[in-house]
């Protein structure tokens, strides 16, 4: 029941975003970049490949924050990654988050970054899902086609930034604290970022992303180009 009252509140807040969004034009995603095994993997998949709310699909947008370009920034409040760019502009992802007493906030680097991973479920994910203690790699797997690994002071942090094989979350708060993307979204961000990368992941109540429900609930909104 809970995950159902998720599922209508993400699709509540996109069809409230998005009717201040209406000049924006997204595209679908590029599969001709795709590796090999990526196409015969996502080809396999057997979720429903729910189709991500239009205010959360990728797109590149404005971008005020004054980061490094190829720093990744993470507002958890508002379920938006950036990938930011020159000039101002930055890559935008909708994300799946932690709830909040498993969230994550703090200046990270990517330390370790896997093509299709296998995943290896902490004990206290094993102890509250009842998941095994390993899933091999595949296109079902929770961790999806990519994951980045966070390490802060040379130390694994245990966050990660990873595809998923539940897309109808994406713009929820409901992972055990990492960081989810559509695996499609995973690849591509993926392609871009490299060992070393800067992640700012902002601390909760102070996302400050110019476009987001409370501004959309105002009438506002900040601008977008399709990607």
């Amino acid at each position: 029941m809970s995950s159902l009252k998720v599922m209508l509140g993400v699709l509540a807040a996109g069809f409230m975003l998005s009717g201040c969004m209406q000049g924006a034009h997204y595209e679908a995603t590029n599969t001709q970049n795709f590796k090999p095994k990526d196409k015969e993997l996502l080809a396999k998949i057997r979720y429903e490949n729910t189709p991500v709310a239009e205010p959360f699909r990728r797109a590149i947008v404005d971008y005020h924050r004054k980061e490094s370009p190829g720093s990744i920034v993470v507002d958890s409040d508002n379920h938006y990654l950036y990938y930011v760019m020159d000039g101002g502009k930055a890559i935008r992802y909708g994300i799946t988050v932690g709830e909040e007493a498993m969230a994550w906030s703090g200046i990270a680097k990517v330390g370790s970054m896997t093509e299709w991973p296998a995943w290896h479920p902490t004990p206290g994910e094993i102890s509250r899902l009842g998941v095994p203690t390993f899933v091999a790699p595949g296109p079902d797997n929770p961790m999806g086609s990519r994951a980045m690994y966070l390490y802060s002071g040379g130390k694994d942090t245990l966050f990660r930034i990873h595809g998923t094989n539940q897309p109808e979350y994406i713009g929820a708060s409901i992972s055990s604290g990492c960081i989810r993307l559509t695996n499609e979204d995973a690849i591509d961000l993926y392609s871009r970022v490299k060992i070393g990368t800067i992640v700012v992941v902002l601390e909760p109540k102070h996302g400050d992303s110019p476009y987001n429900s409370r501004l959309a609930l105002q009438g506002g909104g900040g601008n977008t180009s399709s990607y």
